[in-house]
């Protein structure tokens, strides 16, 4: 733009005319452009000023004198010559176009100002109005919010699990719900509280100390809420892939809430995630139109920042919680599913992960070392230790109990002839049995068992995110010295670093609860005894003076006590390996004419003691392996095979040889061909004919030689049940060939039965009676 050049100044000499009429200038309207300018910027308002001024000025100019000076402004333009006017003339009036300019302007800043205090009290008056509008609005859709959750939490909820059946895993939609709706009834509760209405100034500040004062029950509530979004996500999607179900749950929601166009769970749901994020949003807006120098300004900034990093807190543990469920899991795959995940990508990425390991391993490159973690990491396997040890002894110990809870003696009648010891001992072992011990093992595997096996399975999640750990650890190191990282470095390094951040923050706590655990379980487990011990010691008191040696001291009581327990369990283990050997005696059975020839064969060459018999059908699935039918004979020639493995064996099956495994052979026992006389069964004196009805093995049935007035009798009927017994009638006469098996035990007899059929009978089924006495008693 150019700059206008200054105006010179040419004097002259003018001769006044006379005073024109009121209102004109004297100057006229070319004349005085100065005065042309003030006077189109004048309104109204200064008419009267500018008559009066008008006045002044022809008053003065009457007593003006002939010669006065004025400045004519020249146009430079023009060039001058002899005839312009080039003389400077002086007016008197100037003062007061001087005067009246001021007052001109003051006037108008004075006006300017006036205006500007008008529009700030609109602007502040509309401001005051939007933040009321922002104030009701955050506190009315508070109001809807919570009524709605309570219509989806209550009405919705108990209609859905009133179908028939109901729809599965519906309660784990609704957790972590209801600490919502509580925290948000409380934030109302507070407000309505100081009974003020929004317009009141002091409900700004009662609304932000109020949700100031629940920042911190808001944060844990809706955090554990929003990470269990995903959940109920998949839930609903589960419900949706039924599609009769899915019907129906949508005709009792839209039924249940029929003011509200819901079609779906997710429509209420959703709300908490929407109305965390909201909080941030409403604030700001008060605090844009509240006035900086409000009394309460100060506090709803605080309460706005609160807000947003109340959600930037929650998004992280979110975030947190997303990777911890990712990595946590533990998938069974079969050899199948991990060929067909494999691709170049995993490939390369696990071939990496193990180059670096390799490395890591010989020195070449360095490890990155963080000893927080690294302590952390080796306190928590030493919990894994402790806890699955002290879980297997306890199952060890549930399972000795059970074993003893299963042998119930009290229920078998014996003949106690009124004894009184043996009828104590058998109340107290029926208490024991029946009221004490069971329920110690409820009452230990309710506080014991249990809690330890869910410590067990939450194990499963830290164990996974720390192995993972180890893979990001070491894909993180390949990258950490790169200026620039590719997008898919990021999200590694991201990864990273975020279950690092994870385990340092959890596994502390972790650490800490699991060990509180185990310090209680074991309290728990010795007070289980405590009161166990008081029980017995209760039981035991109410029969002292029934028992032997109850008056003794208490250490000779202990050391009697001692030596009979010791007694008894020689005796039981006596009885027990007699047992056995009964229970493994031979089996014999009746060979064919071409297993006979085979056997003799065998036992010529190798001899009776290295007979066995096929006891399963052998298929060999393996070089040299032989394949036997059920009750073929072999002779062992080796009870090992070449690489020492005695669990193969080595036998010649009459011409053919190879390995047999050893738990299907079974060592054969030969019937003698011709028995011995047979001898005849004789009662001892004093002793009726008659069976008693309890064996008692102090008074073995006795054996003497051969007399002719007596014969033996079968006194019940007996039925085989193997082809090494033989079946008898009651009153059929036999004749006994051994009174004991090839073991020696007289439990049972060899016997010939009518008809030339030989073999085993129970003893105590036989009776002697004198020769000639009829059978028809039997």
């Amino acid at each position: 733009m150019e700059v206008p050049r200054r105006l010179q100044s040419m004097p002259f000499t003018l001769a006044l005319p006379k005073p024109a009429p009121r209102g004109v200038s004297p100057l006229g309207a070319g004349e005085n452009p100065t005065k042309d300018k003030l006077t189109e910027k004048k309104d109204d308002a200064t008419q009267e000023k500018r008559n009066a001024a008008e006045e002044k000025f022809s008053s003065d100019e009457v007593s003006l004198k002939a010669d006065v000076t004025v400045f004519v402004e020249a146009d430079p333009s023009q060039p001058s010559d002899s005839s312009t006017v080039r003389t400077m003339s002086r007016l008197p009036s100037q003062d007061s176009f001087s005067e009246e300019s001021l007052i001109s302007e003051e006037m108008l800043a004075e006006e300017a100002k006036k205006k500007l205090e008008e529009e700030a009290a609109a602007a502040k008056e509309r401001a005051a109005q939007r933040q009321l509008f922002a104030v009701e609005e955050l506190v009315q859709t508070e109001r809807n919010y919570l009524r709605m959750l309570q219509l989806c939490s209550v009405t919705v909820r108990n209609n859905l699990q009133q179908l028939q059946p109901p729809p599965p895993n519906l309660d784990s939609m609704f957790l972590y719900i209801e600490d919502v709706i509580g925290v948000s009834c409380r934030l109302l509760s507070l407000l309505d509280q100081k009974q003020v209405q929004p317009g009141d100034p002091e409900f700004l500040e009662t609304l932000c100390n109020s949700f100031l004062s629940l920042s911190v029950d808001i944060e844990a509530a809706y955090k554990e809420y929003l990470a269990n979004y995903n959940n109920i996500s998949a839930v609903e999607n589960g419900y949706k892939q039924k599609e009769a179900l899915w019907i129906e749950m949508v005709k009792v929601i839209k039924a249940s809430a029929p003011e509200v166009n819901a079609a779906s769970l997710s429509f209420f749901l959703v709300m908490p995630m929407q109305r965390i994020a909201r909080y941030p949003l409403l604030l700001q807006t008060i605090q844009k139109h509240t006035d900086p120098s409000h009394r309460a300004y100060a506090l709803l900034e605080q309460t706005a920042n609160t807000s947003i990093a109340l959600n930037c807190r929650i998004n992280e543990y979110k975030r947190f919680k997303e990777v911890a469920d990712k990595y946590k899991k533990t998938e069974i795959l079969t050899i199948k599913d991990k060929i067909y995940r494999l691709n170049t990508r995993s490939i390369a990425k696990k071939t990496a992960r193990l180059s670096q390991q390799l490395k890591h391993e010989t020195g070449m490159a360095a490890k990155l070392v963080d000893e927080e973690f690294d302590a952390l990491e080796g306190f928590f396997y030493v919990l894994e230790n402790a806890i699955l040890e002290l879980l297997e002894n306890v199952e060890t110990y549930l399972h000795h109990l059970q074993g003893f809870l299963a042998c119930k003696t009290e229920e078998f009648d014996f003949d106690m002839d009124g004894e009184k010891e043996p009828i104590c001992y058998k109340e107290i072992t029926t208490a024991l049995r029946q009221w004490i011990l069971p329920t110690f093992e409820k009452r230990l595997r309710t506080l014991i068992y249990k809690p330890l096996c869910a410590l067990r399975d939450l194990l499963v999640g830290p164990r996974n995110l720390i192995r993972k750990r180890l893979d990001k650890l070491l894909d993180y190191e390949v990258i950490e010295a790169k200026p620039n990282l590719s997008y898919e470095e990021q999200a590694v390094a991201s990864t990273y670093k975020t279950m690092n951040t994870l385990l340092l923050n959890e596994l502390p706590q972790f650490n800490s609860l699991a060990l509180q655990m185990i310090w209680g379980m074991l309290g728990t487990f010795s007070c289980l005894h405590k009161d166990l011990a008081s029980d017995m010691e209760q039981l035991f008191q109410s029969f002292a003076q029934q028992l032997p040696h109850s008056s003794l001291h208490p250490r000779a009581f202990w050391e009697w006590a001692e030596s009979a327990a010791l007694e008894g369990a020689r005796r039981l283990q006596t009885l027990c390996r007699s047992v056995e050997d009964t229970l493994n005696a031979p089996i014999v059975q009746p060979l064919s004419v071409s297993s006979q020839s085979r056997l003799k064969q065998l036992t010529d060459k190798h001899g009776s003691g290295k007979i066995y018999q096929v006891v399963a059908t052998v298929v060999g699935s393996r070089d040299l392996d032989l394949s036997l039918n059920k009750g073929e004979l072999v002779a062992v020639i080796s009870e090992a095979d070449t690489r020492g493995d005695k669990r193969r064996w080595l036998v010649d099956a009459g011409g053919r040889r190879g390995y047999v495994p050893s738990s299907k052979l079974l060592r054969y026992h030969q019937p003698t061909d011709e028995p011995p006389p047979s001898p005849q069964l004789m009662l001892p004196e004093g002793v009726s004919g008659a069976r008693r009805h309890s064996y008692t093995p102090e008074s073995p049935p006795q054996l003497f030689v051969r007399q002719p007035c007596f014969q033996v009798l079968a006194a019940y009927d007996f039925t085989a049940r193997g082809n090494h017994e033989v079946s008898m009638r009651a009153g059929e006469p036999v004749r006994v060939l051994e009174p004991h098996d090839k073991r020696g035990n007289r439990e049972w007899s060899l016997v010939e039965a009518k008809g030339g059929q030989r073999g085993y009978v129970p003893s105590n089924y036989l009776t002697i009676l004198p020769v000639g006495s009829s059978s028809q008693a039997f």
